[in-house]
């Protein structure tokens, strides 16, 4: 019997690659040149994507595979498949949730310590020889301070069960206020920043969600506040951070994603105030060799005439 014949928009390691070759007839469109052309040649025969949470599948794609069923997303994030095409000819589309939800909640709650302590700079502080000639400046306490969560799903609540241990006042915005145990809900964004000493960016992103971060929020925070994203760059006006952060308007930022990633704005890199990440909230290897399985999952599943596991549309 044939394998289903699967596109696959961008590379995965050799750990999920061999599994998905022994199951599926794998088209590998990240390698193609002539990418109209390799549609041409094969799409007609594709009944599945396979695809990463950054490379996502836009309504081109889509529309170049007239007998596509399904479409399986290595990533919690799917804005960058567009679900209107999607839906529009009951395209099922899934994604991998839940297996990195911890580990992503715990680089949050890492990268506010680091920038908080100032850890990258006490580090280079002692390498470059300086604490030969005198000790490091003092920093800030972070046990005791005031957080927000923007956005309480999944991740924002484990973010928020990580910092009850540091003894914090948790405050926390969302579309609707939540079951919780004592954390304040503030529904406004800029009244949420205004209250809080870090404010951690845990939504996912939508039209409605884009630049919700925006100079007002960031005016709020603070010249004493600190920014925390782990979860897409759209959230936030970068724009509007990066000015906020060189006037110091805000206090800093630790930004584990970034517009144009991973050719991220060089203004970044001149600032001392932010700490920067390469958009690794979930790479951890047993992370990842987990979401590689959950998407695999949901293929076999389609394929098999059974109930996604982890179904977006």
């Amino acid at each position: 019997m044939s394998k289903p014949d699967v596109l696959q928009v961008g590379t995965y390691p050799e750990w999920d690659q061999g599994p998905l070759e022994q199951s599926f007839t794998m088209h590998r469109y990240f390698e193609a040149t002539d990418k109209p052309g390799f549609l041409a040649k094969v799409g007609g025969s594709v009944r599945a994507i396979a695809t990463r949470g950054d490379l996502g599948a836009d309504a081109d794609l889509i529309a170049a595979l007239p007998k596509l069923e399904m479409i399986a997303v290595f990533g919690v994030g799917y804005d960058a498949v567009d679900l209107s095409a999607a839906q529009a000819r009951a395209i099922a589309v899934s994604n991998t949730p839940d297996v990195l939800t911890k580990d992503v909640a715990d680089l949050a709650v890492a990268m506010w310590l680091a920038n908080q302590r100032r850890m990258v700079a006490a580090e280079a502080w002692v390498r470059g020889g300086d604490w030969l000639k005198s000790g490091f400046a003092l920093t800030r306490r972070a046990h005791g301070k005031r957080a927000g969560i923007l956005g309480l799903g999944r991740i924002g609540r484990e973010i928020g069960r990580r910092l009850a241990g540091f003894d914090m006042q948790i405050s926390y915005s969302s579309r609707v206020e939540k079951p919780t145990s004592g954390w304040r809900y503030v529904a406004d964004p800029v009244a949420l920043a205004r209250d809080c000493d870090v404010l951690f960016v845990a939504l996912a992103a939508t039209p409605e969600t884009r630049h919700i971060v925006d100079a007002a929020v960031l005016a709020a925070l603070g010249p004493e506040g600190m920014l925390v994203n782990i979860s897409r760059a759209a959230n936030v006006d970068e724009a509007a951070l990066l000015s906020a952060l060189e006037s110091g308007a805000l206090g800093s930022a630790a930004l584990d994603v970034f517009d144009n990633e991973p050719a991220l704005n060089p203004r970044f890199l001149a600032l001392q105030n932010v700490l920067l990440q390469p958009h690794v909230g979930s790479g951890t290897r047993e992370t990842r060799v987990a979401m590689g399985k959950l998407m695999r999952d949901n293929l076999v599943a389609h394929f098999a005439g059974q109930p996604l596991l982890t179904p977006v549309v």
